[in-house]
This record gives C-alpha cells, structure tokens and sequence, in this order.
C-alpha cells in the first residue's frame, strides 16, 4: 500500500492526539512524583506531540 493512499479518519487523529496528551501528563507526574527525568522528558515529549497533532488539525479545519 503506497503512502499516499493511507488515508487516517478525523476521529482516530482526535484520538491518537489526545490518548498523547494523556499519557504523557501521566508520565510527566509520575516522573515529577519518583524523580525521574527521563519520565519528565518523555511525557513532556508525548504532551507537546499531542498539542501539535490537534493544533494542526483545527488549523487545517479552518483554512
């Protein structure tokens, strides 16, 4: 299947957006909880990666 036929519904982009937020506010607390950096900066990773996913689907809705 070539790339360009892949085609990922709205709803599961909304999804994947916001399990990243999810997961990474867990990460990020549980990080901050135990004192683990590389807890922190993975779940502040997969927060940002989320935000950036919903962003730009409101961006591409509203062009």
């Amino acid at each position: 299947m070539a790339a360009s036929s892949y085609n990922v519904s709205p709803l599961m982009k909304k999804v994947i957006g916001l399990a990243a937020i999810v997961l990474g506010f867990l990460l990020t607390a549980t990080g901050y909880r135990y004192g683990s950096p590389e807890f922190t900066t993975v779940g502040i990773a997969m927060l940002a990666l989320g935000l950036v996913l919903l962003v730009l689907m409101i961006v591409r809705r509203n062009q």
